[in-house]
Protein backbone atom coordinates (compact mmCIF):
# COMPACT_ATOMS: atom_id res chain seq x y z
CA UNK A 1 0.00 0.00 0.00
CA UNK A 2 1.36 3.43 -0.97
CA UNK A 3 2.28 5.73 1.87
CA UNK A 4 0.46 9.07 2.24
CA UNK A 5 3.67 10.85 1.25
CA UNK A 6 4.03 8.81 -1.95
CA UNK A 7 0.43 9.41 -2.91
CA UNK A 8 0.86 13.09 -2.14
CA UNK A 9 3.99 13.31 -4.32
CA UNK A 10 2.26 11.51 -7.18
CA UNK A 11 -0.71 13.86 -6.97
CA UNK A 12 1.59 16.87 -7.01
CA UNK A 13 3.43 15.52 -10.06
CA UNK A 14 0.18 14.87 -11.90
CA UNK A 15 -1.05 18.35 -11.10
CA UNK A 16 2.16 19.89 -12.36
CA UNK A 17 1.72 18.22 -15.76
CA UNK A 18 -2.02 18.79 -16.07
CA UNK A 19 -2.80 20.38 -19.42
CA UNK A 20 0.80 19.93 -20.53
CA UNK A 21 2.42 17.72 -23.13
CA UNK A 22 4.98 15.17 -22.01
CA UNK A 23 8.21 17.01 -21.18
CA UNK A 24 11.74 15.75 -21.89
CA UNK A 25 10.53 13.19 -24.42
CA UNK A 26 12.40 14.44 -27.51
CA UNK A 27 16.03 15.16 -28.25
CA UNK A 28 17.58 16.81 -31.29
CA UNK A 29 17.37 13.65 -33.42
CA UNK A 30 13.75 12.96 -32.46
CA UNK A 31 12.65 16.46 -33.47
CA UNK A 32 14.82 16.27 -36.57
CA UNK A 33 13.07 13.12 -37.78
CA UNK A 34 9.65 14.76 -37.42
CA UNK A 35 10.87 17.73 -39.45
CA UNK A 36 12.49 15.64 -42.20
CA UNK A 37 9.39 13.47 -42.39
CA UNK A 38 7.21 16.52 -43.01
CA UNK A 39 9.44 17.31 -46.00
CA UNK A 40 8.79 13.76 -47.30
CA UNK A 41 12.17 13.63 -49.12
CA UNK A 42 11.34 11.08 -51.80
CA UNK A 43 7.98 12.74 -52.45
CA UNK A 44 9.70 16.09 -52.88
CA UNK A 45 12.34 14.71 -55.23
CA UNK A 46 10.12 12.44 -57.32
CA UNK A 47 7.16 14.83 -57.40
CA UNK A 48 8.72 18.29 -57.69
CA UNK A 49 12.07 17.97 -59.46
CA UNK A 50 10.68 16.63 -62.77
CA UNK A 51 8.21 19.54 -62.97
CA UNK A 52 10.86 22.13 -62.09
CA UNK A 53 13.30 20.76 -64.68
CA UNK A 54 10.63 20.41 -67.39
CA UNK A 55 8.74 23.72 -67.09
CA UNK A 56 10.82 25.73 -64.62
CA UNK A 57 14.43 26.74 -65.09
CA UNK A 58 15.65 23.39 -66.46
CA UNK A 59 19.14 22.39 -65.30
CA UNK A 60 19.16 25.45 -62.99
CA UNK A 61 16.68 23.73 -60.66
CA UNK A 62 19.34 22.91 -58.00
CA UNK A 63 20.08 26.64 -57.67
CA UNK A 64 16.42 27.23 -56.76
CA UNK A 65 16.78 24.84 -53.82
CA UNK A 66 19.93 26.64 -52.71
CA UNK A 67 18.14 30.02 -52.90
CA UNK A 68 15.15 28.69 -50.94
CA UNK A 69 17.55 27.36 -48.33
CA UNK A 70 19.19 30.77 -47.90
CA UNK A 71 15.80 32.47 -47.46
CA UNK A 72 14.71 29.85 -44.94
CA UNK A 73 17.99 30.06 -43.04
CA UNK A 74 17.67 33.84 -42.71
CA UNK A 75 14.11 33.41 -41.47
CA UNK A 76 15.14 30.74 -38.99
CA UNK A 77 17.64 33.07 -37.25
CA UNK A 78 14.84 35.26 -35.93
CA UNK A 79 12.58 32.24 -35.46
CA UNK A 80 15.15 30.65 -33.16
CA UNK A 81 15.75 33.92 -31.29
CA UNK A 82 12.04 34.14 -30.51
CA UNK A 83 11.96 30.47 -29.52
CA UNK A 84 14.48 31.11 -26.73
CA UNK A 85 11.94 33.32 -24.97
CA UNK A 86 8.63 31.73 -26.01
CA UNK A 87 8.10 27.97 -25.70
CA UNK A 88 4.63 26.91 -26.83
CA UNK A 89 3.12 24.21 -29.02
CA UNK A 90 1.36 26.98 -30.95
CA UNK A 91 4.70 28.24 -32.39
CA UNK A 92 3.62 30.43 -35.32
CA UNK A 93 0.52 31.99 -33.83
CA UNK A 94 2.18 32.46 -30.44
CA UNK A 95 5.23 34.13 -31.97
CA UNK A 96 3.14 36.36 -34.22
CA UNK A 97 0.85 37.35 -31.36
CA UNK A 98 3.76 38.35 -29.16
CA UNK A 99 4.94 40.91 -31.66
CA UNK A 100 1.95 41.94 -33.78
CA UNK A 101 -0.85 41.56 -31.26
CA UNK A 102 -3.45 39.03 -30.27
CA UNK A 103 -5.81 39.57 -33.21
CA UNK A 104 -3.14 38.99 -35.85
CA UNK A 105 -1.81 36.08 -33.81
CA UNK A 106 -5.13 34.28 -33.60
CA UNK A 107 -5.85 34.99 -37.26
CA UNK A 108 -2.54 33.37 -38.13
CA UNK A 109 -3.50 30.37 -36.01
CA UNK A 110 -6.37 29.77 -38.38
CA UNK A 111 -4.01 29.92 -41.35
CA UNK A 112 -1.56 27.51 -39.71
CA UNK A 113 -4.26 24.95 -38.98
CA UNK A 114 -5.73 25.38 -42.45
CA UNK A 115 -2.33 24.97 -44.12
CA UNK A 116 -1.29 21.90 -42.11
CA UNK A 117 -4.63 20.18 -42.65
CA UNK A 118 -4.63 21.12 -46.34
CA UNK A 119 -1.18 19.71 -47.02
CA UNK A 120 -1.97 16.57 -45.05
CA UNK A 121 -5.15 16.10 -47.10
CA UNK A 122 -3.12 16.69 -50.26
CA UNK A 123 -0.69 13.98 -49.22
CA UNK A 124 -3.60 11.62 -48.54
CA UNK A 125 -4.66 12.13 -52.15
CA UNK A 126 -1.26 11.23 -53.60
CA UNK A 127 -0.77 8.50 -51.00
CA UNK A 128 -4.13 6.89 -51.79
CA UNK A 129 -3.38 6.87 -55.50
CA UNK A 130 0.11 5.45 -54.93
CA UNK A 131 -1.00 2.66 -52.59
CA UNK A 132 -3.96 1.81 -54.82
CA UNK A 133 -1.52 1.41 -57.72
CA UNK A 134 0.79 -0.80 -55.64
CA UNK A 135 -2.10 -3.07 -54.65
CA UNK A 136 -3.20 -3.35 -58.27
CA UNK A 137 0.36 -4.20 -59.33
CA UNK A 138 1.22 -6.73 -56.64
CA UNK A 139 -2.18 -8.17 -55.66
CA UNK A 140 -4.06 -7.67 -58.93
CA UNK A 141 -6.90 -6.10 -56.93
CA UNK A 142 -8.81 -2.90 -57.59
CA UNK A 143 -8.98 -0.91 -54.34
CA UNK A 144 -10.25 2.67 -54.41
CA UNK A 145 -7.70 5.34 -53.50
CA UNK A 146 -10.00 6.85 -50.90
CA UNK A 147 -10.35 3.51 -49.07
CA UNK A 148 -6.56 3.30 -48.78
CA UNK A 149 -6.54 6.84 -47.37
CA UNK A 150 -9.31 6.19 -44.84
CA UNK A 151 -7.63 3.04 -43.52
CA UNK A 152 -4.38 4.96 -43.16
CA UNK A 153 -6.17 7.70 -41.20
CA UNK A 154 -7.02 5.09 -38.58
CA UNK A 155 -3.38 3.95 -38.40
CA UNK A 156 -2.14 7.54 -38.12
CA UNK A 157 -4.65 8.23 -35.36
CA UNK A 158 -3.43 5.20 -33.40
CA UNK A 159 0.24 6.13 -33.80
CA UNK A 160 -0.44 9.74 -32.88
CA UNK A 161 -2.25 8.68 -29.71
CA UNK A 162 0.58 6.28 -28.82
CA UNK A 163 2.85 9.21 -28.08
CA UNK A 164 5.72 11.19 -29.50
CA UNK A 165 8.38 8.53 -28.90
CA UNK A 166 6.49 5.89 -30.87
CA UNK A 167 5.85 8.29 -33.73
CA UNK A 168 9.50 9.35 -33.86
CA UNK A 169 10.67 5.73 -34.05
CA UNK A 170 8.29 4.91 -36.90
CA UNK A 171 9.29 8.01 -38.83
CA UNK A 172 13.00 7.33 -38.28
CA UNK A 173 12.79 4.04 -40.19
CA UNK A 174 11.00 5.60 -43.18
CA UNK A 175 13.17 8.71 -43.31
CA UNK A 176 16.42 6.75 -43.14
CA UNK A 177 15.28 4.45 -45.96
CA UNK A 178 14.40 7.38 -48.24
CA UNK A 179 17.52 9.36 -47.50
CA UNK A 180 19.78 6.34 -47.83
CA UNK A 181 18.85 5.27 -51.34
CA UNK A 182 18.71 8.81 -52.75
CA UNK A 183 21.90 9.90 -51.01
CA UNK A 184 23.84 6.83 -52.15
CA UNK A 185 22.69 7.44 -55.73
CA UNK A 186 23.77 11.09 -55.54
CA UNK A 187 27.13 10.29 -53.98
CA UNK A 188 27.96 7.50 -56.43
CA UNK A 189 27.00 9.72 -59.37
CA UNK A 190 29.16 12.54 -57.98
CA UNK A 191 32.25 10.39 -57.45
CA UNK A 192 31.84 8.86 -60.91
CA UNK A 193 32.17 12.37 -62.31
CA UNK A 194 28.52 12.80 -63.23
CA UNK A 195 26.75 11.71 -66.40
CA UNK A 196 27.47 12.06 -70.12
CA UNK A 197 28.23 15.79 -69.81
CA UNK A 198 30.12 15.63 -66.54
CA UNK A 199 28.97 17.17 -63.26
CA UNK A 200 27.65 20.34 -64.91
CA UNK A 201 28.30 22.58 -61.92
CA UNK A 202 28.06 25.82 -63.91
CA UNK A 203 24.91 24.68 -65.73
CA UNK A 204 23.11 24.04 -62.44
CA UNK A 205 24.35 26.82 -60.17
CA UNK A 206 25.50 29.79 -62.26
CA UNK A 207 23.22 32.88 -61.95
CA UNK A 208 22.60 32.95 -65.68
CA UNK A 209 21.34 29.37 -65.82
CA UNK A 210 19.37 29.75 -62.59
CA UNK A 211 17.38 32.64 -64.08
CA UNK A 212 16.65 30.91 -67.39
CA UNK A 213 13.14 29.83 -68.34
CA UNK A 214 10.62 30.18 -65.51
CA UNK A 215 12.71 30.31 -62.32
CA UNK A 216 9.62 31.19 -60.32
CA UNK A 217 8.17 27.71 -60.82
CA UNK A 218 11.35 26.05 -59.56
CA UNK A 219 11.65 28.41 -56.58
CA UNK A 220 8.01 27.77 -55.73
CA UNK A 221 8.56 24.02 -55.48
CA UNK A 222 11.84 24.55 -53.65
CA UNK A 223 10.13 26.67 -51.02
CA UNK A 224 7.43 24.00 -50.69
CA UNK A 225 10.14 21.44 -49.90
CA UNK A 226 11.11 23.50 -46.83
CA UNK A 227 7.64 23.48 -45.29
CA UNK A 228 7.66 21.64 -41.98
CA UNK A 229 11.00 22.75 -40.54
CA UNK A 230 9.14 25.10 -38.17
CA UNK A 231 7.89 22.02 -36.33
CA UNK A 232 11.09 22.26 -34.29
CA UNK A 233 9.39 24.95 -32.19
CA UNK A 234 6.04 23.14 -32.06
CA UNK A 235 7.74 20.33 -30.12
CA UNK A 236 9.47 22.75 -27.74
CA UNK A 237 7.33 21.69 -24.76
CA UNK A 238 8.27 18.06 -25.29
CA UNK A 239 11.96 18.68 -25.96
CA UNK A 240 14.82 18.04 -23.59
CA UNK A 241 16.43 21.39 -22.77
CA UNK A 242 14.38 23.26 -25.41
CA UNK A 243 16.58 26.40 -25.31
CA UNK A 244 19.41 24.30 -26.77
CA UNK A 245 17.57 21.44 -28.49
CA UNK A 246 15.19 23.53 -30.62
CA UNK A 247 17.83 25.87 -32.13
CA UNK A 248 20.12 22.95 -32.95
CA UNK A 249 17.30 20.96 -34.54
CA UNK A 250 16.15 24.01 -36.52
CA UNK A 251 19.52 24.91 -38.03
CA UNK A 252 20.41 21.27 -38.62
CA UNK A 253 17.11 20.56 -40.38
CA UNK A 254 17.39 23.60 -42.68
CA UNK A 255 20.99 22.71 -43.56
CA UNK A 256 20.20 19.05 -44.21
CA UNK A 257 17.08 19.70 -46.27
CA UNK A 258 18.77 22.38 -48.38
CA UNK A 259 21.89 20.29 -48.96
CA UNK A 260 19.90 17.14 -49.71
CA UNK A 261 17.52 18.65 -52.26
CA UNK A 262 20.15 20.82 -53.97
CA UNK A 263 22.71 18.00 -54.21
CA UNK A 264 20.27 15.24 -55.23
CA UNK A 265 18.54 17.38 -57.87
CA UNK A 266 21.99 18.39 -59.21
CA UNK A 267 23.03 14.76 -59.56
CA UNK A 268 19.73 13.89 -61.29
CA UNK A 269 20.32 16.64 -63.84
CA UNK A 270 23.92 15.50 -64.21
CA UNK A 271 22.87 11.87 -64.75
CA UNK A 272 20.97 12.92 -67.89
CA UNK A 273 23.25 15.75 -68.90
CA UNK A 274 22.30 19.42 -68.47
CA UNK A 275 21.31 19.79 -72.14
CA UNK A 276 19.14 16.66 -72.16
CA UNK A 277 17.51 16.80 -68.70
CA UNK A 278 14.63 19.18 -69.60
CA UNK A 279 13.52 17.00 -72.52
CA UNK A 280 13.73 13.84 -70.38
CA UNK A 281 11.67 15.46 -67.62
CA UNK A 282 9.11 16.69 -70.14
CA UNK A 283 8.79 13.20 -71.61
CA UNK A 284 8.18 11.76 -68.13
CA UNK A 285 5.46 14.33 -67.48
CA UNK A 286 3.77 13.60 -70.81
CA UNK A 287 3.75 9.89 -70.02
CA UNK A 288 1.71 10.54 -66.87
CA UNK A 289 4.44 9.15 -64.62
CA UNK A 290 6.76 11.98 -63.65
CA UNK A 291 8.56 9.72 -61.16
CA UNK A 292 10.18 7.92 -64.11
CA UNK A 293 12.53 10.90 -64.47
CA UNK A 294 13.90 10.12 -61.00
CA UNK A 295 13.54 6.35 -60.84
CA UNK A 296 15.14 5.58 -64.25
CA UNK A 297 18.71 6.83 -63.56
CA UNK A 298 18.67 5.23 -60.11
CA UNK A 299 17.62 1.92 -61.66
CA UNK A 300 20.33 2.27 -64.31
CA UNK A 301 22.89 2.65 -61.54
CA UNK A 302 21.69 0.01 -59.07
CA UNK A 303 19.57 -2.38 -61.13
CA UNK A 304 15.92 -3.03 -62.01
CA UNK A 305 15.07 -4.02 -58.43
CA UNK A 306 14.95 -0.29 -57.67
CA UNK A 307 11.76 0.00 -59.73
CA UNK A 308 10.06 -2.30 -57.24
CA UNK A 309 11.49 -0.68 -54.12
CA UNK A 310 11.15 3.03 -54.90
CA UNK A 311 7.34 3.05 -55.39
CA UNK A 312 7.02 1.40 -51.98
CA UNK A 313 9.39 3.95 -50.47
CA UNK A 314 7.31 6.70 -52.10
CA UNK A 315 4.27 5.37 -50.23
CA UNK A 316 6.17 5.23 -46.93
CA UNK A 317 7.53 8.73 -47.61
CA UNK A 318 4.00 10.03 -47.93
CA UNK A 319 2.91 8.11 -44.83
CA UNK A 320 5.75 9.64 -42.81
CA UNK A 321 4.77 13.12 -43.97
CA UNK A 322 1.11 12.52 -43.15
CA UNK A 323 1.98 11.40 -39.62
CA UNK A 324 4.28 14.39 -39.11
CA UNK A 325 1.59 16.89 -40.16
CA UNK A 326 -0.97 15.07 -38.01
CA UNK A 327 1.27 15.61 -34.99
CA UNK A 328 1.84 19.27 -35.85
CA UNK A 329 -1.84 20.04 -36.41
CA UNK A 330 -3.09 18.34 -33.25
CA UNK A 331 -0.56 20.31 -31.19
CA UNK A 332 -1.92 23.51 -32.68
CA UNK A 333 -5.44 22.44 -31.70
CA UNK A 334 -4.21 21.57 -28.21
CA UNK A 335 -2.49 24.94 -27.81
CA UNK A 336 -5.52 26.89 -29.05
CA UNK A 337 -7.74 25.01 -26.64
CA UNK A 338 -5.38 25.70 -23.75
CA UNK A 339 -5.34 29.41 -24.60
CA UNK A 340 -9.14 29.54 -24.61
CA UNK A 341 -9.49 30.19 -28.34
CA UNK A 342 -11.07 26.78 -29.01
CA UNK A 343 -13.10 24.46 -26.72
CA UNK A 344 -11.23 23.39 -23.61
CA UNK A 345 -11.89 19.71 -24.37
CA UNK A 346 -9.02 19.88 -26.86
CA UNK A 347 -6.58 20.16 -23.95
CA UNK A 348 -7.34 16.67 -22.68
CA UNK A 349 -4.31 14.43 -22.85
CA UNK A 350 -4.17 10.65 -22.75
CA UNK A 351 -2.02 8.34 -20.63
CA UNK A 352 0.91 8.89 -22.95
CA UNK A 353 0.68 12.65 -22.40
CA UNK A 354 -0.33 13.14 -26.03
CA UNK A 355 -3.19 15.43 -27.13
CA UNK A 356 -5.75 12.65 -27.51
CA UNK A 357 -8.89 14.68 -28.17
CA UNK A 358 -7.07 17.12 -30.44
CA UNK A 359 -5.68 14.17 -32.42
CA UNK A 360 -9.17 12.74 -32.90
CA UNK A 361 -10.48 16.11 -34.07
CA UNK A 362 -7.58 16.45 -36.50
CA UNK A 363 -8.36 13.04 -37.97
CA UNK A 364 -12.01 14.03 -38.33
CA UNK A 365 -10.94 17.16 -40.23
CA UNK A 366 -8.83 14.99 -42.56
CA UNK A 367 -11.88 12.84 -43.28
CA UNK A 368 -14.00 15.92 -44.03
CA UNK A 369 -11.37 17.25 -46.45
CA UNK A 370 -10.80 13.99 -48.32
CA UNK A 371 -14.29 12.45 -48.56
CA UNK A 372 -15.85 15.20 -50.77
CA UNK A 373 -13.23 14.56 -53.46
CA UNK A 374 -14.00 10.85 -53.28
CA UNK A 375 -17.76 11.40 -53.52
CA UNK A 376 -17.31 13.74 -56.48
CA UNK A 377 -15.10 11.20 -58.24
CA UNK A 378 -12.25 13.68 -58.61
CA UNK A 379 -8.72 12.63 -59.53
CA UNK A 380 -6.86 12.58 -56.19
CA UNK A 381 -3.59 13.79 -57.70
CA UNK A 382 -4.82 16.46 -60.14
CA UNK A 383 -7.28 17.99 -57.67
CA UNK A 384 -6.82 17.05 -54.01
CA UNK A 385 -3.02 16.87 -54.10
CA UNK A 386 -2.39 19.90 -56.31
CA UNK A 387 -5.02 22.16 -54.74
CA UNK A 388 -4.11 21.28 -51.16
CA UNK A 389 -0.39 21.73 -51.83
CA UNK A 390 -0.93 25.12 -53.46
CA UNK A 391 -3.02 26.48 -50.60
CA UNK A 392 -0.56 25.16 -48.02
CA UNK A 393 2.45 26.76 -49.73
CA UNK A 394 0.73 30.14 -49.90
CA UNK A 395 -0.52 29.97 -46.31
CA UNK A 396 2.79 28.90 -44.78
CA UNK A 397 4.72 31.56 -46.68
CA UNK A 398 2.38 34.22 -45.30
CA UNK A 399 3.03 32.87 -41.80
CA UNK A 400 6.79 33.05 -42.40
CA UNK A 401 6.47 36.73 -43.34
CA UNK A 402 4.27 37.60 -40.35
CA UNK A 403 6.64 35.76 -38.01
CA UNK A 404 9.66 37.66 -39.34
CA UNK A 405 7.86 40.97 -38.86
CA UNK A 406 6.79 39.94 -35.37
CA UNK A 407 10.37 39.04 -34.38
CA UNK A 408 11.59 42.51 -35.33
CA UNK A 409 8.74 44.27 -33.48
CA UNK A 410 8.96 42.02 -30.40
CA UNK A 411 12.67 42.51 -29.78
CA UNK A 412 12.55 46.24 -30.51
CA UNK A 413 9.90 46.52 -27.78
CA UNK A 414 11.03 43.97 -25.19
CA UNK A 415 14.83 44.27 -25.60
CA UNK A 416 15.29 40.69 -24.35
CA UNK A 417 17.86 40.11 -27.07
CA UNK A 418 19.83 43.04 -28.45
CA UNK A 419 21.86 41.22 -31.10
CA UNK A 420 21.22 43.13 -34.38
CA UNK A 421 21.88 40.19 -36.70
CA UNK A 422 19.55 37.80 -34.85
CA UNK A 423 16.68 40.17 -34.15
CA UNK A 424 16.73 42.72 -36.99
CA UNK A 425 19.05 42.14 -39.95
CA UNK A 426 18.49 38.41 -40.62
CA UNK A 427 14.70 38.55 -40.00
CA UNK A 428 14.47 41.65 -42.22
CA UNK A 429 16.39 40.04 -45.07
CA UNK A 430 14.38 36.87 -44.63
CA UNK A 431 11.13 38.85 -44.84
CA UNK A 432 12.24 40.46 -48.12
CA UNK A 433 13.08 37.05 -49.56
CA UNK A 434 9.74 35.67 -48.42
CA UNK A 435 7.85 38.56 -50.04
CA UNK A 436 9.60 37.77 -53.31
CA UNK A 437 8.73 34.09 -52.96
CA UNK A 438 5.07 34.90 -52.20
CA UNK A 439 4.92 37.08 -55.31
CA UNK A 440 6.27 34.21 -57.40
CA UNK A 441 3.79 31.78 -55.86
CA UNK A 442 0.85 34.06 -56.66
CA UNK A 443 2.16 34.72 -60.20
CA UNK A 444 2.44 30.97 -60.85
CA UNK A 445 -0.46 29.76 -58.74
CA UNK A 446 -2.58 28.51 -61.62
CA UNK A 447 0.38 26.43 -62.84
CA UNK A 448 1.04 25.19 -59.31
CA UNK A 449 -2.48 23.84 -58.75
CA UNK A 450 -2.85 22.55 -62.29
CA UNK A 451 -6.28 24.17 -62.59
CA UNK A 452 -7.98 27.18 -64.15
CA UNK A 453 -7.66 30.80 -63.09
CA UNK A 454 -11.08 30.81 -61.44
CA UNK A 455 -10.16 27.92 -59.15
CA UNK A 456 -6.83 29.57 -58.42
CA UNK A 457 -8.51 32.82 -57.34
CA UNK A 458 -10.92 31.03 -55.00
CA UNK A 459 -8.11 29.05 -53.43
CA UNK A 460 -5.99 32.18 -53.00
CA UNK A 461 -8.89 34.02 -51.36
CA UNK A 462 -9.33 31.17 -48.89
CA UNK A 463 -6.15 32.28 -47.07
CA UNK A 464 -7.29 35.82 -46.10
CA UNK A 465 -10.79 34.44 -45.47
CA UNK A 466 -9.47 31.97 -42.91
CA UNK A 467 -7.36 34.66 -41.26
CA UNK A 468 -10.35 37.00 -41.03
CA UNK A 469 -12.45 34.21 -39.56
CA UNK A 470 -9.78 33.61 -36.93
CA UNK A 471 -9.63 37.30 -36.02
CA UNK A 472 -13.42 37.62 -35.75
CA UNK A 473 -13.65 34.40 -33.73
CA UNK A 474 -10.99 35.61 -31.32
CA UNK A 475 -12.75 38.94 -30.78
CA UNK A 476 -16.01 37.16 -30.04
CA UNK A 477 -14.33 34.66 -27.70
CA UNK A 478 -12.07 37.20 -25.94
CA UNK A 479 -10.42 34.93 -23.33
CA UNK A 480 -8.95 36.60 -20.30
CA UNK A 481 -5.38 35.95 -21.45
CA UNK A 482 -3.70 33.88 -24.12
CA UNK A 483 -0.21 32.96 -25.17
CA UNK A 484 -0.77 35.06 -28.26
CA UNK A 485 -1.31 38.28 -26.37
CA UNK A 486 1.05 41.00 -27.44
Amino acid sequence: MDSPTAVENQTTAEASTAGKLKPNSLGVLGILFFVLSAQAPLTGIAGSVPISVAIGNGPGTPAAYAAAGVITLLFSVGFVAMGRHVVNAGAFYTYIGKGLGRSVGTGSAGIALFAYCAIQAAMYGLYGATVSGLIAHYADADVAWWLCSLVTMVIVQVLGAAGIEMGAKVLAVFVLAEFSILSVFALVTFFKGGGPEGLGLAQSFSPGEALEGAPGVALMFAVASMIGFEATAIYGEEAREPRRTVPRATYLSVALVTGFFAFTSWMLVSAYGASKAPAAAGKALESGDSTAFVFAPIADLFGAWVNDVLPILLATSLFAGILAFHNSANRYLFSLGRDGLLPGALTKINRRHSPGVAGTVQTAVAVLLVVPFALAGKDPVLTLFSWGSGVAVLGIMLLYFLTSASVVVFFRRERLDTRPWNTLIAPGLGALGIVGAIWLVVENFTTLIGGDSGTAIWLELSIPAVMLLGIVGARLKRPAATAADG
